[in-house]
């Protein structure tokens, strides 16, 4: 059995990282497509004052919302990646009568910017600054068109430096 040249080696190597950051994005759609129990989920940003329904306050983890009651619920990561939400903070979810989600930030926690360089492993995305890893939504890295190895500006928690998520401010 003869080896595989050097060439098709590092193509088997590309097309298996195209094909897990496609499985990346093709899960967050879905989580922000369906959400966890399968209901449809209506990302919204408009004013949540004149939607009715059931209304939920929870902590942004990153990727979901903890309610009070230990549930978590999917944040559409497209909104949370516009929105430049932050390990940390409050939302509100209002779940209306027709089975739609909306989201609205109610209170930003404290945060602070800092620089570093995007980074993939696993199939996630991460941005390496001090000394670390932070891990950032797929949204961000296709929104601000940004690739390995660039330099990235990213918001985190300013009194939580360990937080596992930071959000994408800007490509530099």
């Amino acid at each position: 059995m003869s080896e595989l040249p050097e060439k098709q080696i590092k193509r088997l190597h590309s097309l298996m990282q195209d094909a897990e950051t496609n499985l990346a994005a093709a899960r967050e759609l879905l989580i922000s497509i369906t959400g966890d129990d399968g209901a449809p989920i209506t990302p919204k940003s408009s004013n949540t004052e004149d939607v009715k329904g059931k209304v939920i306050e929870g902590v942004f983890d990153g990727q979901r919302m903890a309610g009070p009651d230990g549930k978590e619920y999917p944040v559409p990561a497209n909104y949370a990646s516009k929105s430049k939400l932050v390990e940390g903070d409050i939302l509100k979810l209002t779940i209306t009568d027709d089975g739609g989600f909306v989201y609205k930030q109610i209170s930003p926690i404290e945060r602070k910017q800092i620089i570093g360089t995007l980074v993939q492993h696993d199939g996630a995305y991460y941005v390496e600054a001090n000394g670390r890893e932070y891990r950032i939504l797929l949204a961000s890295v296709t929104y601000f068109r940004i690739n390995v190895g660039d330099q990235v500006t990213i918001i985190i928690p300013a009194d939580n430096p360990d937080a596992d998520w930071a959000a994408v401010e800007a490509a530099l």
